[in-house]
C-alpha cells in the first residue's frame, strides 16, 4: 500500500512522528512502521488522520490528489 503521504503530509504541518503517534495513541516505533509499509495502518486511525489533517482517506492513500475533504454524510448530520 502506498501510504507515503502520510509523511508528507505530517512533515508538511512540520509535525512530529511522536505527536502523530500520541494523537492516534500508538508508539512512534509503531506509527513509525505505518508511514514506512511495515504495518497497515486501522481504518479506525485513517479516520483520525483524515478528520486532523481535515482531507479524505483517499488523499492518504493516493487514490486522490484532491485534498479538501468530502462533505458529510447524512448520516452524520
Amino acid at each position: 500500500m502506498n501510504i507515503n503521504r502520510l509523511k508528507e503530509i505530517r512533515e508538511d504541518k512540520d509535525y512530529s512522528q511522536l505527536k502523530i503517534a500520541n494523537l492516534l495513541k500508538v508508539t512512534q516505533p509503531q506509527y513509525s512502521r505505518y508511514e514506512l509499509g511495515v504495518n497497515i495502518i486501522p481504518i479506525e486511525k485513517l479516520n483520525i488522520l483524515a478528520d486532523f489533517y481535515n482531507t479524505s482517506i483517499d488523499y492518504l492513500l493516493y487514490r486522490t490528489d484532491e485534498r479538501k475533504p468530502y462533505p458529510p454524510s447524512i448520516m452524520f448530520k
